[in-house]
């Protein structure tokens, strides 16, 4: 059901070298990864930009662009990513920071996951184009499912989420970056912050609502916000992209605040799962011209294997 990369586009041994030995003369390295066709990557970049942190990410002319913290054993590098689109190549063009190279494994990983390089379209599309039953254009070739750059950061940001609108989460994890995140220089004006790690978290003080409360963010996801990082640091819980998801997500529901919302909203794009379902979200309900939840989960039964794609092309009809 995965796309492989193609070899001869994916960034070679002698490439990797030649990219470490001319870093320092050139603080820019560009790279290429590639996809099968089609790549519905106006879709992609809108949803990407609506909930974009400011001054962690940003899109602009037809580019994703976000800062990077990545720990590869016991170092941080940081930097950041600039995304674009090559659709004659069939690949997107990364352009990063020299200082991320000593985790470029990690690096590329994480791009193919947020960009769900790995996907086969067609073969989603010939499951879901059913969809364009209910409305015509409900489902389109090339969609990918977006996915994220860094867990953590996802997982907060569907905690924040809860019960409020898209802008209302992305204040709030403005604020929260900014309040707990680190200092980077980027050659980009709107991009000067890395979003908190866990153990930043973890390391707070009790209680977290004296650090989370004056932010704007209510007790019960201040809460949550924490039991997450202080499960990721004790390694009671790992989010990862991997055959486990459905465990993973199942531990997640034992932590306070984390309800099926939540969890399927991680599920969806912080562990890579094709067939999660938030069958209760209020955007699934208002595509679905306001179908009930058990209405809503019998009709999705036809779209299983990739729930998860149908969710994003539901949402995705709301803002055309």
């Amino acid at each position: 059901m995965k796309w492989k990369e193609q070899s001869l586009k994916s960034v070679t041994s002698q490439t990797i070298r030649k990219s470490r030995s001319i870093a320092r003369n050139h603080p820019i390295v560009k790279i290429s990864l590639a996809y099968q066709p089609p790549y519905a990557w106006d879709e992609m970049l809108a949803f990407l930009a609506l909930r974009a942190i400011p001054c962690v990410e940003s899109v602009t002319d037809q580019v994703y662009r976000r800062t990077v913290s990545l720990r590869n054993g016991n170092f941080v590098y940081r930097g950041w990513i600039s995304v674009a689109n090559l659709p004659e190549r069939n690949s997107l063009s990364i352009r990063f920071a020299s200082s991320l190279l000593p985790a470029l494994s990690e690096l590329r990983t994480r791009i193919r996951c947020l960009f769900d390089l790995n996907c086969n379209p067609t073969e989603i599309y010939e499951k879901l184009k059913i969809m364009n039953e209910l409305r015509p254009n409900l489902c389109v070739a090339g969609m990918r499912l977006p996915g994220c750059f860094d867990p953590f950061e996802l997982s907060v940001r569907a905690v924040l989420g809860q019960q409020v609108t898209v802008k209302a989460a992305r204040t709030l994890a403005r604020r929260f970056a900014a309040a707990f995140g680190k200092k980077i220089i980027t050659p980009f004006a709107d991009l000067n912050l890395t979003f908190p790690s866990p153990d930043r978290i973890d390391r707070l003080p009790a209680p977290i609502e004296n650090h989370l409360g004056p932010l704007g963010i209510i007790g019960s996801r201040a809460r949550a916000i924490f039991a997450l990082s202080e499960a990721l640091m004790t390694g009671s819980l790992s989010l990862s992209q991997s055959a486990e998801a459905e465990n993973i997500m199942e531990k997640l529901l034992e932590l306070p605040g984390f309800g099926p919302w939540t969890v399927q909203y991680i599920g969806m794009r912080a562990l890579g799962r094709p067939d999660a379902f938030p069958h209760t979200d209020y955007g699934v309900k208002k595509a679905l011209l306001g179908l009930t939840s058990r209405e809503v989960l019998q009709l999705a039964q036809s779209w299983s294997p990739w729930r998860s794609y149908a969710t994003f092309m539901l949402w995705n009809s709301l803002t055309k």
